[in-house]
């Protein structure tokens, strides 16, 4: 199921290998949502453990949540405040100077439409791609399958149904965009 689940296909969550996945980025966060916050070098080396990749001066401040972890990449010199959850079913790639504010959700799960497939607890994801030096503001959630393009801006409380183009800012719900930077 692993398989079919990197590669976007539709597959069952509860299978064996990625509940043992799952666990392990349960247990990781949770060391890392537990920690000391001084301890900056025990807190780097969980989240490098946990993620993909972990970018050089970056912060993420707990609580932190993922599904499996190594599908989220985070770039150099960004920060997210508390909150952050990634679904990261699918790829997470976070650039490089990207500001996340407070309780904002990557979602990369999707769900069949049909009653039949989702009751049997088959899903999918799709993709989140955030460029460098793009700002997130407070509760923004984007949603499977979402590139957001480089220097862009969404407004807090925005939902992110598309593809935003980079150098703007966005608000809304869904987000839309209202002005070029």
């Amino acid at each position: 199921m692993r398989d079919r689940m990197l590669a976007g296909d539709l597959y069952i969550a509860d299978d064996p290998q990625l509940a043992e996945e799952s666990a392990r980025a349960q247990r990781l966060s949770h060391e890392y949502n537990t920690m000391d916050p001084t301890d900056h070098v025990g807190r780097r080396r969980v989240l490098t453990e946990l993620l993909g990749s972990f970018g050089e001066d970056s912060e993420i401040r707990p609580p932190f949540r993922c599904d499996y972890g190594y599908q989220t990449t985070f770039g150099a010199r960004s920060f997210a405040n508390w909150g952050l959850v990634s679904l990261d079913v699918a790829r997470v790639a976070i650039g490089d100077d990207v500001q996340i504010g407070p309780n904002v959700q990557l979602l990369t799960a999707t769900h069949p439409l049909d009653p039949g497939p989702r009751r049997d607890k088959w899903e999918a994801a799709e993709p989140i791609m955030i460029g460098d030096n793009v700002w997130l503001g407070g509760g923004v959630i984007v949603c499977p399958g979402v590139t957001i393009g480089e220097n862009t801006v969404v407004g807090a409380g925005s939902v992110v149904t598309r593809d935003l183009p980079a150098d703007v800012i966005a608000v809304g719900s869904p987000a839309r965009v209202i002005r070029e930077l």
